[in-house]
């Protein structure tokens, strides 16, 4: 068992040239008892954005916080506070901050899907 706030766990930045402004933590994952899947939340900043990509495992997404642009397969959806997606596996995906304030979300993918 486990019980904490997400406020007590650093970001760690995402750096790659396909990103801009974005970080990740980890909240639960199998090092805490949670067996083939991690609770991760990802903050973008403003104008930022994740890589565009796919991958052979779904996720779900809950928005926490901000105003953001989800692009799936191509086509486009307004996100915003208690927004949830499911991201079907192979299928081409970005979040993109369009808001004032950094855009948070939740994302919980299979084991597999962390690296």
């Amino acid at each position: 068992m486990i019980v904490g706030h997400m406020n007590d766990i650093p970001f760690k930045n995402i750096n790659s040239t396909e990103v801009k402004d974005a970080s990740i933590k980890v909240l639960v994952s199998p090092k805490e008892g949670w067996e083939g899947h991690v609770l991760r939340v990802l903050e973008v900043g403003v104008s930022g954005y994740t890589p565009k990509h796919q991958h052979p495992w779904p996720h779900i997404n809950y928005i926490i916080e901000g105003e953001g642009e989800l692009m799936i397969d191509h086509q486009f959806y307004s996100i915003t506070a208690g927004s949830y997606a499911y991201v079907p596996q192979d299928t081409i995906h970005q979040f993109k901050n369009v808001g004032s304030i950094p855009l948070k979300f939740i994302c919980i993918v299979p084991e597999i899907g962390h690296k």
